[in-house]
């Protein structure tokens, strides 16, 4: 099977990559399902990239249903070491406009019921994520992105919500009291889970509208918001195609080493069965 060592999943709009050459797709099976779609291996700047429309093509997977596990367990077990997502997002804050895109380094999860963890089942695994985006490549991505011309804004809290209605006004002014600068639906678990599979994780978030905290204007109909996902989408093609030929060789980040101290098992009472489910994330720390 072919490997990559750069993954992107992609969110609402951006279903493939401009440039992408010798392209294969592969359908890959997980111990926790089939992930959302066939994944797409290439070339970029001369870099392996795997591809993952995350609602699958056509738009067809709801925020909730999205097999978070099969995905990162699929793009972990293809080699993917550095994996960039790219979300859509409304905004909290009267400067991040809709067609700005922001590279947040914090999260806030207010989801509900999705699976959180590749563990369990006789292994108990408390991973750091205190910081839960890559600094490393969350500065690659936030210079291509001044590089190429767009508004961006550096840092900022994401809050996940469960979807897939968007939010009450209250809740939203609620969020906004937080100090949460952005929100949306899909980047969690899928955070967390990287974090556990030893990947270093940014995201891309392409802001479409104003959430509902705005007295004086309509929530935008959706046909609008998408809209503006299009013209961030062209805007997050040229950002990737930069990134992706600066990313380091090796890693140095804490995200490549997250399980090292985070296994709290003692490894001769983890059951056999998890070991051999879960060898491609615990082979190294336990035999």
């Amino acid at each position: 099977m072919p490997q990559a060592k750069i993954g992107v999943i992609g969110g609402s709009g951006l279903y493939d990559i401009d440039g992408l050459t010798g392209v294969e797709e592969v359908d890959v099976s997980t111990p926790f399902g089939r992930p959302s779609d066939a994944i797409a291996i290439g070339r970029l700047e001369g870099m392996g990239i795997a591809f993952l429309p995350r609602h699958g093509k056509g738009h067809r997977i709801s925020p909730g249903e999205i097999p978070a596990r099969a995905n990162i367990y699929a793009l972990k077990s293809l080699g993917v070491e550095w994996l960039i997502s790219v979300n859509a997002v409304g905004s909290f804050k009267a400067e991040i406009k809709p067609g700005d895109l922001v590279i947040p380094d914090q999260m806030i999860d207010r989801t509900r019921g999705r699976i959180s963890t590749f563990f369990g089942g006789g292994i108990v695994v408390h991973i750091p994520f205190a910081n839960p985006i890559c600094p490393v490549l969350s500065q690659i991505v936030y210079q291509a992105a001044v590089e190429v011309g767009a508004a961006v804004h550096r840092g900022g809290t994401y809050l996940v919500m469960e979807g897939p209605a968007f939010s009450t006004r209250a809740e939203s002014r609620l969020y906004r009291s937080w100090g949460a600068d952005i929100i949306g639906m899909t980047a969690l678990p899928e955070a967390r889970l990287a974090r556990e599979a030893e990947m270093c994780y940014a995201i891309i978030a392409g802001v479409t509208d104003y959430d509902s905290w705005r007295e004086e204007s309509e929530p935008l109909a959706i046909d609008a918001i998408i809209a503006v996902l299009r013209r961030n989408i062209d805007n997050i093609k040229q950002i990737i195609k930069l990134a992706v030929g600066r990313i380091p060789e090796a890693r140095q980040c804490e995200c490549a080493t997250a399980l090292k101290t985070a296994i709290v098992t003692d490894p001769g009472m983890v059951p056999a069965r998890q070991k051999t489910k879960l060898k491609l994330l615990l082979g190294k720390y336990v035999e």
